[in-house]
């Protein structure tokens, strides 16, 4: 079994967040990317192993995000750290450390304090509405003014400092007419307190900041999840690497790496750059970029790239191109780029606001002038137009789209669907075609059982397999069921390695065939005979389901992978899928992706691998799951956080319901419009009724989108 995969002794694809007792109680200082763990009991063993460290005052694992955060002395160097994880069979990375505070604090903050601010003021409108006049009147309304106008002015200012950056760029967009509102409602109203007027308006500017607050709090909480897949990608990289030096091993900055140098890497590492195997021979896992599901083994002078995994070692390798002329460099620049083109897709709402703001402006200005022309009364005037822009200001619109999307995300994480990209819904539900990776998608890596071996040795094979929770030694159990047990003694599990007992005075092994002294991937040992085990791709259960599922959604199906053509089309033909691309390297993925989206496609991406990231982040949408590398889960729009695959049919159906909900929210604020403009233009609304009338429309909205649940 390699180094790469027997990391962990547990179960594959469990996905849960989980640490080593309850609050960290230290700061963490440094965050370590874990790409092979998978299981409760790869966490406990790696908390272990760091707090061991000296050093190190606490260490929590994050399982769902594949990362331990470590509390230490800030700057110290994390390679003894990352070399004692490799030394028990667990990959790791340097990754940035540990960031601050949720996106969404300042907006919720600014949005209780707007909350606050407007129910105060609603108390005091109260008092007049109820027949508070001249002194007591205007006191209360000097009272509302020293509430509402520090309220408006600290809560309102995502919408101010959005529009200014418009404005400056001679744009509009929606906060333009939002902003316009909420202070010629502040001024209009100030005005008629310093002129003891009878009424005043600082709640409906209040309430409109409160709503529409509460929309873009909504649009925070749907973006938390959205992390960069180019970062991590970088993460990948490892800061620090042991250079060889003058016949010593040093651990040095990646960035002081020149070609021509020598590295040192243990079993299991990454490869940090592109260069040439000095050593006599080592086995690489080559999925990560080519997805070859097998392990290949190569000899001195081969050529290694960076992202591969040497799961035999210690070896060494001399560089030939670093930095940004490295392979994994390659890669992140191509992701940015990539999503960088996908930021520019539109959203609905966005799409609409560009539309809808110069409308607002020129109906308002329209009912000043006309108004203004009609009565003479430039303070009518001003009160009819500020009613305009009050009612027509788009509350509606902005929850219409964030309103949805956080029902339905919420009722996709209960499904076991992690949505992250605030389109993602929108553009899964757009989607036509579906290119699915093979190797760890579609398939999974079992091992055969050899025609060979007797009853005795069977049993042998099935006691040392049900001894190990790693996933390849439980593919083998099927093909035991009817083979009998025997009693083996000093049944030991060596981490990264395998299996060990003694049968008798036997020795028994089951496990890496390096470790055994084999030439194939994993190799069962008895007494001094080897025996080698086949690994093989099998599609998983539910696979060819999936598949004709989301044919018989008008989908075509095509399967995308670096794996030979051979392997590629034995699993086509058992799930019946339309189109079959094999023996593809990440940029062909990638180019593949965008000739047919140049077409006019619009496809849906789901793969797991580091060869799937530049192609993920460069579709229309994409999936990945639960057990993908961080980077490709990163690159992701969704999810899978259970090992349900057909769990994105679910996705797609409940994308395309939001969508329609959304172009409902928005059918419904149109209706609106149409019928509250003319009342305002026509003079029978207030501010204070417009503001009302706004906030009915935003409960309408907000009704109309929990339907998604």
């Amino acid at each position: 079994m390699s180094v790469a995969t027997t990391a962990c002794p547990g179960c594959a694809g469990t996905d849960r967040a989980l640490g080593a007792g309850g609050r960290m109680p230290d700061v963490p200082t440094h965050d370590l990317i874990l790409p092979t763990i998978h299981c409760l009991d790869c966490m406990h063993k790696v908390e272990g192993t760091l707090m061991a460290q000296p050093g190190i005052t606490a260490a929590r694992v994050n399982l769902s995000r594949k990362r331990v955060s470590i509390a230490a002395e800030p700057g110290a160097d994390p390679a003894p750290w990352i070399a004692a994880l490799n030394a028990r069979g667990f990959e790791a990375h340097e990754a940035r450390a540990t960031s601050g505070a949720s996106d969404d604090g300042d907006l919720v903050m600014r949005l209780g304090v707007a909350g606050f601010a407007m129910m105060n003021v609603m108390l005091l409108s109260v008092a007049v509405w109820s027949g508070a006049s001249d002194a007591t009147r205007d006191l209360f309304h000097w009272i509302a003014a020293m509430i509402a106008i520090p309220a408006a002015i600290y809560s309102a200012k995502p919408f101010f400092v959005s529009a200014r950056s418009a404005l400056s760029r001679w744009q509009l967009n929606m906060d333009v007419p939002i902003s316009l509102a909420i202070l010629l409602a502040c001024a209009i109203s100030l005005y008629e307190t310093m002129n003891s007027g009878e009424h005043a308006y600082f709640d409906a500017a209040l309430s409109l900041t409160f709503f529409l607050l509460g929309g873009r709090v909504l649009e925070a909480r749907m973006r938390s999840a959205a992390r960069s897949a180019a970062s991590d990608l970088a993460a990948l990289e490892p800061r620090r690497v042991t250079r060889i030096e003058d016949g010593e091993r040093v651990s040095r900055s990646i960035d002081d790496i020149v070609v021509g140098d020598q590295l040192w890497l243990a079993a299991g590492s990454r490869v940090p750059v592109d260069g040439v195997l000095i050593s006599d021979r080592v086995q690489l896992d080559r999925s990560a970029l080519t997805g070859e599901s097998d392990p290949v083994s190569v000899t001195s002078s081969a050529t290694l790239s960076a992202g591969e995994v040497a799961l035999t070692g210690p070896i060494t390798i001399e560089a030939r191109a670093v930095g940004e002329a490295s392979s994994l460099r390659r890669m992140v620049h191509l992701a940015s780029m990539a999503e960088a083109a996908r930021n520019r897709y539109t959203a609905l709402a966005d799409r609409a606001a560009k539309l809808y703001a110069p409308l607002v402006h020129g109906l308002s200005f329209a009912a000043f002038v006309g108004w203004a022309w009609a009565t003479g009364d430039f303070h009518k005037a001003a009160l009819i137009a500020i009613s305009t822009l009050i009612i027509t200001c788009p509350c509606a619109l902005g929850l219409a789209v964030p309103a949805v999307s956080t029902v339905a995300t919420g009722r996709l994480f209960r499904m076991g669907v992690l949505v992250k990209s605030e389109t993602a819904l929108e553009r899964l539900a757009e989607v036509d075609t579906v290119f699915f990776d093979k190797t760890g998608t579609l398939t999974d890596s079992a091992l055969e059982v050899p025609p060979t071996l007797d009853a005795g040795e069977r049993a042998i094979l099935k006691t040392l397999a049900s001894a190990s929770l790693h996933p390849l030694s439980r593919s083998l159990l099927p093909a035991l069921e009817n083979a009998a047990e025997t009693p083996l003694a000093r049944i030991e599990e060596h981490t990264g390695q395998g299996v060990s007992a003694r049968s008798g005075q036997t020795l028994v092994r089951l496990g890496a065939g390096a470790w055994l002294g084999s030439e194939a991937g994993t190799a069962l040992q008895i007494g001094d005979r080897v025996i080698p085990l086949t690994r093989v791709e099998r599609p998983l259960p539910e696979a060819s389901d999936l598949v004709a599922a989301l044919q018989k959604r008008g989908l075509p199906v095509h399967l995308l992978t670096g794996d030979t053509a051979e392997n590629a089309a034995r699993t086509a033909q058992a799930l019946g899928v339309d189109a079959v691309h094999a023996g593809m390297t990440p940029t062909e993925k990638l180019a593949l992706v965008e000739d047919l989206q140049a077409k006019g496609a619009r496809v849906l991406m789901v793969g797991d691998g580091l060869n799937d990231t530049l192609a993920l982040t460069a579709a229309w949408a994409s999936i990945a799951p639960g057990a993908a590398l961080e980077a490709s889960q990163n690159a992701a729009d969704a999810v899978i956080l259970t090992g349900r695959m057909a769990a994105m049919v679910d996705a797609l159906r409940v994308a395309r319901a939001a969508r329609q909900r959304i172009l409902e929210n928005f059918g419904l604020a149109a209706t609106y419009n149409c019928i509250s403009i003319p009342l305002a233009l026509a003079g029978f609304a207030t501010p204070l009724m417009a503001a009302l009338a706004m906030s009915t429309s935003s409960i309408l909205v907000t009704l109309n989108a929990l339907r998604a649940r």
